[in-house]
């Protein structure tokens, strides 16, 4: 109750600092309406649903973390070769004669002594010690890949606090769905459809979320030992799947290295056969995946999520094992370079999985759709109606496509480092094909699942992706600097005549003052590795202990609202019992007094009416 006076020059800047916080808000509001595409998300949250939304929503975040990484590219690695120019016994770059148009496919000829692969960036005119074109290779690639992992780590740790901080005890209430979800601020007529689209796919969801949570609560111990035998067995029959697709991949980059005279038009799909294996492994398994997990008893969104790991495992997999089986067969043809063969092969991947998906989309999605408008009643639509079902968009397939191919640009962004910009190009084409696919081809799924816990699973998924990029790229530079053979050393780009990535800063160090010497060799010794680990413990133990303490504080805060929430059910029930027991009192002292009152001895109607 104490009121304390608030002089001028403290409300100024109070009011100053409401306006500023409302300014930013503002600017933010206007910001987020300029993001690309919002119109269109907007419509298709509405007509199909938040989860389909996800996925372009992810779609969209990975065209900006692939132009991030043109421009840091073209910063460190692209724009110094431009302006400084190669070493004086490089060749021009022109069009010879036995390239063709063969050569865009397979990455060889023309582009392979373009600026696309590794090979054509060696030693210019900057030349300095600590300033040269492989120092500035060196460090343009761990530094994509450290902003990567911020990114992808912050998005990730973002999506799963609010995940974390909701609970399994958070469930929004039905009335808050129907009675606060409308947007009052809708005029267009449209806009208004969508909106009811969305509010009733996500009462969909929640009321077939409740009661899935209710059958499973009603489960016995014989049941629940049964359900969990089942799932052993369901999840031994996908290993059994994963090592025969490996084998599968095994055979296919065998003969795909044996390739040689062979007619042009058999070349090329041998040269294509890995990528046409792996797309064949992924679009086959996939398909059996939600059928296993239909028979595991799994909520919509765990099948969901159960279907998605399952996928995004043998996505990175198979490449994981195809880059095994490459880098242990590879070997560098005469006056070849190695790491543009290995370049290429990523390049390939790339197209092959751009490809499939405009293959799919322009000669299967869109026929069928044609197919069902003009002869709804023919015989071929009933067939393939019921083979291959309605066209609905599945968002799992969809997203491991995006993964597989942003994992593919990470792995060879080191030995193409223009994979991000093709990266770029493919992505954007991707977003309108799929939107073309969605808003024309597609119905809406009969059941929906929650994007808010699988949009946090794309990312943990993405970070996968990322660890296992950078373990490849590090095991193969390890293995280049530790091979005794010549044959396996770089002879070309920026790491030529013996030069590897673990040894060409020893010029620069070299260079430096003695103290900058000192510190630099302290810093890369063991001796700094222990207090630096000791310090990485003592932050996370604190970040651990904070976690804990805000999570009791989280729970607190729960039990706080449903006490009060009891306490506002005790009192509003105490005040209806107390109305009720006024009304009674009055009702007996008013029929208590019309028995003691003399009768009246006039007999207007409009006196007994007043």
């Amino acid at each position: 109750m104490e009121i304390r006076n608030i002089g001028f020059w403290e409300s100024w800047r109070r009011s100053q600092s409401i306006n500023r916080k409302r300014v930013w808000e503002q600017i933010g509001g206007t910001l987020k309406g300029l993001l690309p595409w919002q119109h269109t998300l907007h419509t298709i949250e509405g007509r199909l649903g938040v989860g389909v939304k996800a996925y372009f929503v992810f779609l969209r975040y990975l065209i900006y973390l692939n132009l991030i990484h043109c421009a840091l590219i073209w910063g460190f690695i692209l724009g110094p070769t431009t302006f400084y120019g190669r070493s004086n016994s490089s060749e021009p770059l022109k069009f010879e004669g036995n390239d063709s148009v063969l050569d865009f496919f397979l990455g060889s000829g023309y582009l392979d002594r373009s600026p696309v692969f590794f090979g054509f960036y060696t030693r210019g005119s900057l030349n300095l010690p600590c300033l040269n074109t492989p120092l500035l290779y060196l460090a343009g690639i761990p530094t994509i890949f450290f902003l990567s992992l911020i990114m992808v780590v912050r998005r990730t740790t973002v999506g799963y606090k609010h995940t974390w901080m909701l609970g399994k005890r958070y469930s929004t209430n039905v009335s808050y769905k129907i009675f606060c979800g409308w947007d009052f601020t809708i005029q267009d007529p449209d806009a208004a459809t969508l909106k009811h689209s969305f509010i009733k796919n996500d009462l969909k969801l929640f009321l077939e979320e409740q009661t899935f949570s209710l059958r499973e609560a009603q489960r016995t111990l014989s049941q629940r030992v049964h359900l969990y035998l089942l799932r052993f067995i369901l999840n031994m029959l996908v290993l059994v799947m994963l090592g025969g697709s490996f084998c599968l991949i095994y055979f296919a980059t065998e003969i795909s290295l044996r390739e040689s005279g062979h007619h042009w038009l058999v070349s090329l799909f041998l040269q294509y056969l890995p990528p046409i294996t792996i797309t064949f492994v992924n679009l086959v398994f996939p398909l059996i995946f939600p059928k296993i997990s239909s028979f595991e008893d799994y909520s919509f969104t765990m099948q969901v999520n159960a279907t998605l790991v399952r996928s995004i495992f043998l996505k990175l997999a198979s490449l994981g094992i195809y880059l095994f089986f490459l880098f242990s067969r590879l070997r560098p043809e005469q006056h070849q370079c190695r790491e543009n063969q290995f370049g290429r092969e990523m390049y390939k991947l790339c197209i092959f999985n751009f490809l499939n998906t405009f293959c799919t989309t322009f000669l299967l999605d869109y026929p069928r759709k044609l197919l069902r408008e003009k002869y709804p009643t023919s015989l071929a639509t009933t067939l393939v109606t019921r083979l291959l079902g309605k066209q609905r968009f599945p968002i799992t397939f969809n997203v491991l496509d995006l993964v597989y191919s942003q994992t593919v640009t990470w792995v060879g962004i080191y030995y193409c480092p223009l994979l991000p910009l093709i990266g770029t190009v493919i992505l954007l084409a991707t977003f309108y094909i799929q939107k073309f696919k969605v808003l024309r081809c597609c119905v809406v799924a009969q059941r929906m699942f929650r994007a808010s816990s699988s949009s946090v699973l794309f990312h943990f998924m993405l970070l996968l992706g990322l660890l296992m990029a950078a373990t490849t790229l590090g095991l193969d530079l390890y293995q280049q600097d530790r091979a005794l053979d010549n044959i396996h050393m770089s002879s070309c780009g920026p790491f030529g005549n013996g030069e590897t990535v673990f040894n060409v800063t020893g010029v620069c160090v070299d260079s430096l003052p003695n103290l900058a010497q000192s510190t630099l060799r302290y810093l890369a010794s063991e001796a700094f590795a222990l207090p630096l680990i000791l310090a990485e413990i003592i932050i996370l133990t604190s970040y651990v202990s904070r976690g804990r303490a805000n999570q009791k504080a989280i729970e607190r805060l729960k039990d706080m609202l449903v006490m009060s929430s009891s306490d506002k059910r005790f009192l509003v029930k105490q005040h209806a019992t107390m109305l009720r027991r006024k009304k009674k009192t009055r009702t007996v002292h008013s029929a208590t007094i019309g028995e003691d009152a003399p009768l009246s001895p006039l007999k207007d109607p409009n006196l007994h009416a007043n």
